[in-house]
C-alpha cells in the first residue's frame, strides 16, 4: 500500500513525506516520478492535474487533490474513476477568510472609491452605510463561504447566501436555485461569488445579472474568472450600475498586459492568492479521508461528478 504525490502546489516532497508520517505512520510515499511498482499505489495525491502524464494505476482506490476546482480534472478522459476528494478543511480555510473579509469590509468602507480620489487629488468624505444597512451577499455557501460569512453577521452586516440547492438550516437568509436568484440579487449590495464552475455557473455574473441589483452595488470574484462576462462587467461600470469590482480571478490567467482591466479606476485586480494551503494544513485533511476510505466511512469533500463539484 503506497500513496503516489505528484505534483504539490505546496512545500516539497520532504515536507509531504514528514506531514504524513505525523498523521499517517508508516504509509509508503512515493514522490512523481520516483514511482517504484505501479500496483502499489493505491492513493494519489495531486497537486497540477497532469493526467496526460499519469501512468496506469491498476489498484487505486482514492484520489485526493489539492485544487480548490476540478471542473478542468473532470473534463478529462484521463482522470481515474475513483474517488475523488479535496484537500479543504471542514472549517474552513482561515487564509481565505481573512482575505475575503480583508475585500468585503474595502467594499463596505468604499476604498475603491477613495483610491480613485487620490489619484485625483480629491479631499472629499463619502456617505457611509452601517453595517447593518450593507447587504453581503455570497453566490455559493461552502466551506469557503460558511466561515466569512458567519464573521460578518457578527459584526452587524445583512448576510445572505444563494445556492444551488436549499440549504435549509443555514443560519443567514438563504435563497436557491433559479428561481430565487432573481430575489437573490435584487437585495445584494456586495456580492462574493465563490461558487465552483458547472455548465450553470459560467458567465452567471453577465448584463442580465447586474442589471437586477441595486444600482451602485459591487462584486467580488473569488472562484474563477469565467464565472464573469468581462464586457458586461466593464459596462455596468462605466454605466454606474456596478460602483466597484475586485477580480482574484481573471479569464485568461495570467491576466494579459494589454487587457482593459488593468487599468479600469473602478477594478482591483490581484493576482489569484486568495488561498495557498500550506502542506500542514492539507495533509490532515488527506490523512483523514484515507482513514475514512479504510474504514469504509463516508468521505469528506468527496467530489459529485454529476453536479461537477
Amino acid at each position: 500500500m503506497a500513496l503516489l504525490l505528484m505534483n504539490p502546489i505546496a512545500g516539497n516532497s520532504e515536507d509531504w513525506v514528514a506531514a504524513f508520517d505525523q498523521h499517517l505512520p508508516g504509509l509508503d510515499i512515493r514522490t512523481w516520478p520516483d514511482v517504484g511498482d505501479l500496483t502499489d499505489i493505491e492513493y494519489l495525491a495531486m497537486g497540477r492535474p497532469e493526467l496526460d502524464k499519469l501512468p496506469e494505476l491498476s489498484n487505486l482506490k482514492l484520489m485526493l487533490t489539492m485544487l480548490a476546482s476540478v471542473d478542468g480534472m473532470l473534463a478529462n478522459p484521463k482522470l481515474p474513476d475513483v474517488p475523488l476528494v479535496k484537500g479543504e478543511p471542514e472549517g474552513g480555510d482561515p487564509s481565505m477568510t481573512e482575505y475575503a473579509v480583508t475585500l468585503i469590509l474595502s467594499h463596505h468602507r468604499q476604498m475603491p472609491a477613495y483610491r480613485q480620489q487620490q489619484r485625483e487629488h480629491v479631499w472629499q468624505p463619502i456617505p457611509q452605510k452601517g453595517a447593518s444597512e450593507q447587504r453581503v451577499g455570497f453566490m455559493g455557501y461552502g466551506v469557503m463561504a460558511k466561515p466569512v460569512a458567519g464573521l460578518l453577521a457578527q459584526m452587524g452586516f445583512d448576510v445572505a447566501a444563494w445556492t444551488r440547492t436549499p440549504k435549509p438550516d443555514a443560519p443567514i437568509e438563504m435563497f436557491h436555485g433559479d428561481d430565487g436568484f432573481d430575489d437573490f440579487l435584487a437585495r445584494t449590495d456586495i456580492a462574493i461569488c465563490l461558487l465552483p464552475v458547472t455548465p450553470h455557473t459560467k458567465g452567471i455574473l453577465n448584463a442580465s445579472a447586474f442589471s437586477k441589483m441595486p444600482q451602485g452595488a459591487s462584486i467580488i470574484s473569488l472562484g474563477r474568472g469565467v464565472h464573469v462576462v468581462t464586457d458586461d462587467m466593464i459596462a455596468a461600470l462605466e454605466s454606474g450600475q456596478l460602483s466597484a469590482a475586485t477580480l482574484d480571478v481573471t479569464d485568461p490567467e495570467p491576466l494579459p498586459a494589454d487587457s482593459p482591466l488593468w487599468d479600469h479606476p473602478k477594478i482591483t485586480i490581484m493576482p489569484h492568492v486568495a488561498r495557498r494551503p500550506p502542506v500542514s494544513q492539507i495533509v490532515p485533511q488527506f490523512a483523514e479521508n484515507i482513514k475514512r476510505f479504510q474504514k469504509g466511512e463516508p468521505l469528506l469533500q468527496e467530489i459529485d461528478r454529476k453536479a461537477g463539484y
